[in-house]
């Protein structure tokens, strides 16, 4: 009986497709914002949403100055998997949490926000836990309000634009080598 319970296990084992185990592939992305060393991808997310921008007083002025994202993510079946929010933050429907800062950045398109690598601080149990880094790639959008359309200024000191966007989000974790 428990050589046939073994057996069983090495053949389901080997149905199993190479990539199913592996997790996606790492991304192609600008050398300033590759993840390398001992991690790899496990999670993509695609976020619909929008970034939010305030007007600030600056030094010699005013300017539209990120405030927070608020998104949706949604996974590689289109299915809804959580959101992404100020923070950084992303958060999945299991209450996973993991918050990140800005590690590089670059410029890929210049009407969109830029493609970045983000490197966790924080993480919480459940699905997001094991990430070290996140990279936002493949953006559309998300730029702050052009100053000749929509301009900051005393008028409109501390009032919030929406603008929308969206990205793919490529989470990472150590391979322990």
């Amino acid at each position: 009986m428990k050589r046939i319970l073994i057996a069983a296990l090495v053949m389901a084992a080997a149905a199993v497709p190479a990539a199913a185990v592996a997790g996606p592939a790492a991304p192609e992305v600008p050398d300033v914002i590759a993840v390398t060393g001992p991690h790899k991808p496990y999670l993509i997310a695609h976020a619909e949403g929008v970034q939010i921008y305030t007007c600030a007083s600056v030094p010699g002025g005013y300017a539209w100055r990120l405030l927070a994202p608020r998104a949706t993510l949604t996974g590689e079946n289109g299915k809804e998997i959580g959101s992404h929010y100020g923070g950084p933050k992303w958060e999945t429907r299991d209450g996973s949490v993991v918050v990140a800062a800005r590690d590089a950045g670059t410029s890929v398109d210049s009407t969109a926000v830029d493609w970045l690598r983000l490197k966790a601080t924080s993480t919480t149990e459940g699905r997001l836990e094991a990430t070290t880094y996140i990279q936002r790639i493949n953006t559309v959008g998300g730029r702050p309000p052009a100053a000749d359309e929509d301009p900051c200024d005393l008028d409109t000191l501390a009032e919030s634009r929406e603008i929308p966007y969206s990205a793919d989000y490529v989470f990472f974790k150590a391979t322990g080598g």
